[in-house]
């Protein structure tokens, strides 16, 4: 193999490991953690937040989780597309770097939270400010989707140019993008539908098909004939 075409695949390699980190984390501490501490009513969340202190931590550490391994993601995405197309290596690197950044908005909230759980005002200023915490950190990571859903258009719009991996993983993931920008401008606007919640699926889709693809195949050399069955 040749040594700079090794050198592409492990950093494709190393940039899936990275981006399952992701999923993981923002599996097990959003979808799993989060909602068995921060709920609708503040006062339960304030409850929750001093009987079950060990999981409020758990969720914050989760949370600090995404925020590094997004990091990480978007840097080596960066280092992997930048020989193929820098400029849009940038693009994505830096929307990339603003979806972590957006996600530290909801970290500190967080931190907050539980300090202002621990502290000796009255538990109506607590409640107070328990839901004025919550509702950061719920449109931290609701603007936060407008960076994820640009983070993977110029993603897929290297793929689709350079044919480095499938093409339609490329599409899937520029649609995944569209979709996650529009549901959250619609969602913004009052709208609330099923179809809104469908409008992510494409990226969902999107993100696990390029984990898989980084980790079991790295990427194409740049003069490889495009064969799904033989290359992925």
């Amino acid at each position: 193999m040749d040594p700079i075409y090794k050198n592409q695949v492990e950093t494709a390699r190393i940039t899936g490991i990275f981006y399952l980190l992701l999923a993981i984390t923002g599996m097990l501490g959003f979808m799993i953690l989060h909602p068995k501490i921060y709920v609708a009513d503040p006062a339960i969340t304030l409850e929750n937040l001093t009987s079950k202190e060990s999981i409020a931590r758990a969720r914050l550490v989760f949370e600090l989780l995404i925020i590094v391994s997004q990091a990480l993601t978007a840097v080596w995405f960066y280092k992997l597309f930048k020989d193929i197309n820098g400029w849009v290596a940038w693009a994505l690197a830096i929307w990339g770097m603003m979806n972590s950044a957006m996600i530290m908005v909801s970290a500190i909230s967080m931190g907050a939270s539980l300090e202002v759980a621990s502290s000796i005002q009255s538990i109506e200023d607590k409640v107070i400010l328990i839901n004025l915490l919550g509702l950061l950190m719920k449109n931290a990571w609701g603007v936060g989707s407008l960076f994820f859903g640009l983070w993977l258009i110029p993603m897929g719009y290297i793929i689709v140019s350079s044919n480095r991996m499938p093409r339609w993983l490329g599409f899937t993931l520029i649609i995944g993008g569209m979709g996650y920008l529009l549901s959250t401008f619609l969602k913004y606007a009052g709208i609330t539908s099923i179809l809104v919640d469908i409008l992510v699926i494409p990226a969902t889709v999107g993100e696990f098909w390029i984990v898989g693809y980084l980790l079991f195949y790295g990427i194409r050399t740049s003069n490889e004939n495009i064969d799904f069955t033989k290359n992925g």
